[in-house]
């Protein structure tokens, strides 16, 4: 048998239905494997030891009494530290909510509990996961596992790391312009982005609320539809959820794609700032899936050059709203060392957020401001519509549509810090799918100069069923998601 913490999610399950391991057993290879490599990588702002064994306990004993389990049964699990566990430090990666203890769960939480999974602990992320690099974290940068000398992505980079480094199989993050599917690129893990309503926000710490959306990391698409399967559906306690019925995501990963329509949008291999190596992978991606009997037709998606513009006038205008409640009254951060109200409200807000955060905040209220809103953002949410158009249009001939997850490979930490234009732009080829509400999917296809590269894979509104199929068609006859960094 395989060192417990190089199992696949769907590979631990079967063992512990099989009683060949108990979850305790995983729990600590697990929670091992972090003691030993989390100081490198910093992947986790808080790793829940005692929580975690205690919830592998009570796992061993469902499934030692015979009770009706789910395939995550006593599968650890990292949690991206925007989504609100109860009593549990829930920080954003930000001094603003650096001992913020949320009275109460998230529904993926609730979920993930009721389905038998294990926490074993809270991830790094972009303050508010706002970022490209987990850089942004007021508390440390995360490092790439494959060069620590590099950036993991992000928001997400502590939840991609994590599993890319083998201290999870599997972990929660959330994804308003790319956050899930770029470090997923740069990490070679696979990252899903869910259809808008897909997944319950509530107990997420809101960003930008109509882009905002959880999805799960895993080292398969078999894997990730697992995950999905367990957070998806209807929840009355957020009204943008969808009730449209979740499918058996596995029981569409037939490995069968023949005849399939792909399309490759022009927009997205002709992007500058492409790395040649990236297309180079990106374009052999694309062959193999010719080669296992899918129709690859060119489309185009012309609205693709303003998407990034839009969508930093929309996102940081409802960020602006959104954090407008970390006035330091209620909970969070207070700064306490005056008496005058106004005076408080400026200081909690100057020390508590960090630099990008505050520029996203200043940017939002600007555009929001009277005499520029219909300039910026009435302006920016008609493109949107377009965007969304190009993609119902693209639809209509295409069952996906495949690009690179990244433009480039994972850059050195530090080198876009100074340039936010330069970092806005790793999110080129992921935002347009978040303006247009639909899902989409990054899984390893190869790597250039040593270092992975993603291959994006995007579906209709609902067509999770769909993306993941391609995907695991694809992992069928690739071994791209089974190598490992060195560490």
């Amino acid at each position: 048998m395989s060192a417990l913490h190089e199992l696949t999610l769907s590979d631990a399950a079967t063992l512990l239905r099989q009683r060949q391991i108990s979850s305790v057993e995983l729990t600590r290879a697990f929670l091992e494997r972090i003691e030993a490599l989390d100081g490198r990588i910093r992947a986790f702002t808080l790793v829940t030891a005692d929580l975690a064994l205690q919830q592998a306990q009570e796992a061993d004993q469902r499934l030692q009494r015979g009770e009706q389990v789910t395939p995550l049964t006593g599968i650890p699990l990292a949690i991206k530290d925007v989504i609100c566990t109860k009593d549990i430090p829930t920080t954003c990666s930000s001094r603003m909510l650096e001992h913020f203890r949320p009275p109460f769960n998230a529904t993926v939480m609730e979920r993930l509990q009721a389905a038998g999974a294990v926490m074993l602990g809270k991830t790094n992320m972009d303050e508010f996961a706002m970022g490209s690099s987990t850089e942004h974290s007021a508390f440390f940068p995360t490092h790439n596992p494959w060069d620590l000398e590099r950036t993991p992505g992000g928001s997400s980079g502590g939840s991609a790391a994590a599993v890319a480094a083998g201290m999870a199989p599997g972990a929660l993050g959330s994804d308003t312009g790319g956050s899930i599917r770029q470090p997923a690129a740069l990490c070679n893990v696979v990252g899903l982005k869910p259809t808008y309503g897909r997944v319950s926000r509530f107990g997420l710490v809101a960003f930008a609320s109509s882009l905002d959306q959880i999805g799960p990391f895993a080292r398969t698409a078999r894997d990730a539809a697992l995950l999905l399967q367990a957070i998806a559906g209807p929840d009355p306690r957020d009204s943008t959820c969808s009730a449209t019925p979740v499918p058996d995501y596995t029981a569409e990963l037939t490995g069968e794609i023949r005849g399939l329509r792909i399309g490759v949008p022009v927009e997205y291999w002709e992007a500058p700032g492409m790395d040649p190596g990236v297309a180079r992978v990106g374009q052999e991606a694309v062959n193999r899936l010719r080669e296992l009997g899918a129709e690859i037709r060119e489309v185009s998606l012309p609205h693709t050059r303003y998407g990034v513009a839009a969508y930093y006038i929309i996102a940081p205008a409802e960020a602006s709203a959104n954090l407008a409640r970390y006035d330091g009254v209620k909970y969070g951060y207070s700064y306490r060392d005056t008496s005058d109200m106004w005076e408080a409200l400026d200081k909690t807000r100057q020390y508590g957020f960090g630099p990008e955060v505050k520029r996203r905040i200043m940017l939002g209220t600007y555009v929001l401001s009277a005499g520029y809103y219909d300039a910026y953002y009435k302006q920016a949410q008609k493109v949107r519509a377009l965007i969304a158009q190009d993609f119902e249009r693209a639809f209509e001939q295409c069952d996906v549509l495949v690009s690179p997850a990244s433009p480039t490979v994972a850059f050195k930490l530090g080198e876009k810090l100074s340039d936010p234009y330069q970092m806005y732009l790793n999110d080129v080829f992921t935002i347009p799918a978040n303006l247009a509400g639909i899902c989409g999917i990054s899984i390893p296809s190869g790597f250039s100069e040593g270092l992975p590269v993603g291959l994006q894979i995007l579906g209709n509104a609902f067509a999770e069923a769909t993306i993941l199929r391609v995907a695991d068609a694809f992992q069928r006859v690739t071994d791209y998601h089974t190598q490992r960094p060195a560490l």
